[in-house]
């Protein structure tokens, strides 16, 4: 998104109450992509690529679609029309709808590796052709752009990266667009194209923005779209790919997306059309490396966030480890998925066994962050300790002996955070908006300890059994008996106050799993047990809001973050997803001590998990799962978010069956 894209928005939404100005939004309309580029096709057909932090190149900044039946006549622009929208069965095929004066028009979209295609379907329009407006950012420049033309095909490019469009029946017209400052600076936000300028005969070549005019006899016409590296890819190369990709038809399209789309979770049962949603989602936020970005990125510039478009190893991990439980649940053949994931893990850590903030998921290096102590001088408090045991948990569950070395540096890692009282050291909460010994960091680290010990009969393991042990008595430092519950943090040395935050944390619910794994090596006695019932049952009653149109869980008391002007926490999908789950792994805890109050707790999981079901109050109407929602259920943030999904599914498994409860070889565990 560059700057006059976010001070159009900026125009149109300063004073909106429930919208913050500036950003890219992507709450509603829907998103194609498998194995490359993310692009998303609003809710008017229009397409933006999201693709920079999955293949390392920029592509479509913005882009509009219309149809006219004659060279005289002024385009009807789809944003202008009646649309719906839907996915194709369960792939990221995407068919919009468009009700135009001249008849219905039905778009097509899909997007696979460099490659995006838009087919339209004219069969039900009255004689019209479509015009295309598409801007395009190589190198992620706006300015010092410049276009070939080759007929049936464009090319816009500026040092490396180069952009192609091109139609299968070519162009009646085409030209470029240049931006005028007007459009800019003006008090009110322009649409876009201009009207045919008059002047400078390199207005309509120095500039990354392509007006075309596509021919539709026929009753079809496809447009196609390549990102290209021109210092690997020759330029002849590159335009019989591109010719190649416009050279398909509806069905075509269909074909291709059903393929990569797999056999899909077959064993899922009831939850067959959650689970191939959030797979969906998961898969089309996947980079090269193998690594997730949080989310698509709608705010580039940080006026309103940090950013999205990264892979945090914490939400990364976190993601893997949930996706292994719907594994061995329901059959969903990740094995590659999991394959890559602990390569990519391996790949980044760091030389005294931690992991960086955040990195690139194109190519593993790393990305702007605030949260990088281990790589700079200070007191390293600005360091997220969760993110490593996140890491750690994965890998010593999924190793078969390639990584001992990675697990074993990773548990120095930890080791290094572990203060004497058995609790981690001051670092940056999961939330990165405060620092502080947490309750959630500590739980992290149980659940890393034990899962190593359980899988390691060394002596790292047996080390890694010392530190579990130690951890399970110092989270007793953390119960505050007044409130039924254990602390949000110990407030760390940058505080002014002392002793423990009380407040209630969603974050705090990674108790239910940690302990579930600690049960594997060590013995969750009765006392701890009731402590864990009493405290997930007031942190799922504490932060549930009930607010009319939406019900769920916010994510800590007092959290003022994104309200805009509603004067109250809002709600987030992964707080209510984590309530499921957290109700959910600790019936399965009480059920294997023959603790009858498990068949609450299970109630429990099953009713905040259908908040997050498909259909739930807090899911879009393209079946995504956002960040956070307001209290009139208007979505908000980052959508999809990769990690409420993968959370879903996890909580869907564990309430089909225990998954923990017997290995592939049939011994309890």
């Amino acid at each position: 998104m560059h700057l006059r894209d976010a001070l159009r928005d900026y125009k149109r939404h300063r004073d909106h109450d429930r919208r913050f100005p500036g950003e890219r939004r992507t709450t509603d309309g829907r998103f194609t992509g498998h194995d490359g580029r993310l692009i998303h096709i609003d809710s008017s057909g229009a397409v933006r690529d999201h693709s920079y932090p999955l293949v390392g190149h920029s592509g479509i900044a913005r882009s509009r679609f219309g149809v006219r039946t004659d060279e005289a006549s002024d385009p009807e622009w789809f944003d202008a029309a009646n649309a719906t929208q839907r996915y194709v069965d369960d792939t990221a095929l995407v068919e919009t709808t468009h009700e135009t004066a001249h008849g219905t028009v039905v778009q097509y979209d899909y997007a696979d590796g460099a490659r995006h295609r838009t087919h339209f379907d004219l069969r039900d329009a009255d004689g019209v052709d479509i015009v295309c407006y598409v801007e395009f950012t190589p190198d992620g420049r706006a300015d010092r752009l410049a276009q070939l033309h080759h007929g049936d095909a464009v090319e816009v490019y500026h040092a490396d990266e180069a952009n192609y469009l091109a139609s299968a029946t070519g162009f009646h017209t085409v030209r470029g667009d240049a931006t005028e400052f007007g459009a800019v600076l003006g008090d009110d936000p322009r649409d876009y194209p201009r009207e045919r300028p008059e002047g400078r005969y390199d207005d309509a070549l120095l500039t990354g923005a392509v007006l075309g005019v596509v021919p539709g006899d026929g009753g079809h016409a496809t447009l196609a779209t390549l990102l290209t590296s021109r210092t690997e890819t020759p330029r002849d190369d590159a335009l019989a790919a591109i010719r190649d990709a416009a050279d398909a038809d509806a069905q075509t399209l269909r074909d291709a997306a059903h393929t990569d789309a797999g056999t899909g979770p077959e064993n899922a049962g009831d939850a067959a059309d959650a689970v191939a949603t959030d797979l969906r989602v998961l898969a089309s936020l996947t980079g090269a490396t193998g690594l997730r970005i949080a989310g698509p990125d709608f705010d580039p510039h940080y006026v309103h966030s940090g950013g999205y478009g990264y892979a945090w190893f914490r939400d990364d991990a976190e993601i893997s480890g949930f996706l292994r439980t719907a594994d061995r649940r329901f059959d969903l053949g990740l094995e590659e998925w999991f394959a890559r994931s602990a390569d990519a893990y391996a790949a980044a850590q760091l030389d005294d066994g931690t992991w960086p903030h955040r990195v690139w998921a194109f190519d593993g290096s790393l990305a702007p962050g605030w949260a990088n102590g281990r790589l700079e001088a200070g007191d390293g408090h600005n360091y997220q300790a969760d993110q490593t045991a996140s890491v750690l948990s994965f890998l010593a569950d999924y190793d078969d002996g390639d990584y001992a070395d990675v697990v074993a540096a990773g548990v120095d890692g930890l080791d290094a955070s572990l203060a004497a009282d058995g609790r981690p050291e001051t670092c940056q909460n999961a939330w990165e908006d405060m620092t502080g010994r947490f309750t959630h960091t500590a739980a992290t680290f149980l659940d890393a300890y034990a899962t190593v010990a359980a899988e390691r009969d060394d002596a790292v393991g047996s080390r890694a059994r010392e530190h579990a042990d130690d951890v399970y008595d110092a989270i007793d430092d953390l119960w505050v008996e007044s409130r039924g519950a254990y602390a949000l943090r110990e407030y760390g040395p940058e505080s002014p106050e002392d002793g423990l935050d009380d407040r209630l944390d969603s974050a705090t619910l990674a108790l239910a799993s940690a302990h579930r794994a600690y049960a594997r090596v060590g013995d969750v006695d009765a006392t701890r047990r009731d402590r864990l019932v009493e405290h997930v049952t007031t942190v799922l009653d504490g932060l549930e809001r009930d607010a009319g149109a939406v019900r769920g869980l916010v994510r800590y008391e007092g959290d003022a973050w994104r309200q805009r002007e509603q004067g109250g926490e809002k709600i987030w999908t992964v707080s209510t997803a984590w309530g499921a789950n957290a109700a959910a792994e600790l019936a399965a805890l009480c059920r294997a001590a023959g603790d009858e109050r498990a068949t609450a707790l299970d109630r429990r999981a099953r009713e905040l998990l259908a908040l997050v079901a498909p259909g739930g109050a807090l899911v879009t109407e393209a079946g995504h799962l956002p960040e956070q929602v307001f209290d009139d259920g208007t979505p908000d943030s980052a959508t999809p978010l990769g990690w409420p999904h993968a959370i879903r599914s996890a909580t869907l498994a564990l309430l089909e069956g225990d998954e923990r409860a017997a290995t592939p070889d049939g011994h309890v565990e």
